[in-house]
């Protein structure tokens, strides 16, 4: 199987930032594949950008490629079956996480400054919790997601990742010009704990030590429903993204072409009835109202991303990937994924990442305060390796 971080690597000249693009984004001159070899067959160049590229063409970032993806967005381990899986540089044997894994791998690898993706159920947050760097989960309808492959578009988001919460703050710039981070960081953290998600002991005690070391007030915050949050997250995605793949499941060329996971799960997704959704888009309302209550005496929630670390290889086939994130995407709020070290003597090789989560409109003070953190723990005594 070839190995890629991109389906399309693109000339680069210029002393510009250097961004990669997630290839469900329309760039002018390039075909979007979304990481399908059912729309590679017959994918055109694109006549035009995204507007959300609008940003970064005016400043003058390279274009270094288009990256690599799970087929369609529909997936969160990173692997590819047709172009490949992108390789993580912390471990090459496991999974880089997904979906938009060759994002994550292009800023971790140093081959681009600054990538955008998209996340739908944590496909930001879960490849950049893998990969070692910070992503960011935009607030849904924050970025116009014209000319984006959809998956879910209620949930769909674009955001921007990159090695630091600085290089996010810039690349969240690009998208929509005039943003800064023009606010302090936040004083009071809600620390959520989940009796029905199995953490890594390891991964939450990082968390709680980059806070600790932080300084800011923590207080436990009770937010129950989030099991049925994320069972919910799922019926609304796989009835969207039915709808969004339709046309490749309904030609049987197209639909040949896909890999058998990704064939299986979207026939499987075309199952969900009207009467499920309707009960689903009244849950989310719910659940929509439950975060906003979680976050009225406190300025950001924080938790782990991803329950786990990174799956080898193997193994990437399994349950809980989105366990932590989807929720959110639920509710449609935003969420800086940055890795926190873990503590010295458990003598690990791979950062742990934590989830802040803020009120809709919120990314300025999730980056401040991200900042803040990754400023605290980067001093003596820890280790960002696992």
């Amino acid at each position: 199987m070839p190995v890629a971080t991109f389906i399309t690597r693109l000339p680069s000249s210029g002393d510009g930032i250097r961004l990669a693009v997630k290839d469900l984004i329309n760039v002018a001159g390039v075909p979007t594949t979304a990481g399908s070899r059912a729309l590679a067959a017959t994918a055109v160049a694109a006549e035009r950008d995204a507007p959300c590229l609008a940003g970064a063409r005016a400043a003058g970032a390279r274009i270094v490629g288009k990256a690599n993806l799970d087929e369609l967005a529909f997936g969160a381990s990173g692997v590819n079956a047709y172009f490949g899986t992108p390789v993580s540089p912390l471990d090459p044997g496991r999974v880089p996480g997904g979906s938009s894994s060759g994002s994550a791998v292009a800023v971790a690898a140093g081959e681009a400054d600054l990538a955008y993706g998209s996340d739908t159920g944590g496909s930001i947050r879960i490849p950049s919790a893998f990969c070692g760097v910070t992503g960011l989960k935009t607030t849904h309808g924050r970025i116009p997601l014209a000319g984006v492959w959809p998956l879910a578009p209620s949930m769909d988001t674009i955001g921007p990742m990159a090695r630091d919460v600085a290089g996010v703050a810039a690349g969240l710039a690009l998208l929509e010009p005039g943003f800064s981070v023009d606010v302090a960081a936040a004083a009071r953290v809600g620390r959520i704990r989940l009796a029905d998600v199995d953490v890594d002991p390891v991964i939450d005690a990082a968390v709680d030590a980059a806070l600790a070391r932080c300084g800011v007030q923590v207080i436990e915050v009770s937010l129950p429903g989030w099991g049925a949050a994320r069972r919910t997250s799922d019926v609304i995605i796989d009835a969207e993204a039915a709808v969004s793949n339709r046309a490749l499941l309904a030609d049987p060329a197209r639909r040949d072409l896909l890999s058998p996971r990704v064939r299986a799960g979207l026939v499987e997704a075309q199952a969900v009835t009207s009467a499920q959704l309707l009960v689903a888009r009244a849950e989310q309302e719910r659940w929509r109202d439950a975060m906003a209550a979680a976050l009225r005496g406190v300025e950001v929630l924080a938790l782990a991303t991803v329950p786990f670390f990174p799956p080898r290889l193997e193994d990437a086939v399994r349950h809980g990937y989105l366990a932590l994130t989807s929720p959110v995407n639920l509710a449609g709020f935003p969420a800086l994924a940055l890795p926190v070290p873990v503590p010295v003597p458990a003598g690990q090789r791979l950062p742990a990442s934590m989830q802040l989560i803020g009120r809709p409109g919120a990314e300025a003070l999730l980056l401040a305060t991200g900042a803040a953190i990754e400023s605290a723990v980067s001093g003596p005594g820890q280790s960002s390796a696992r």
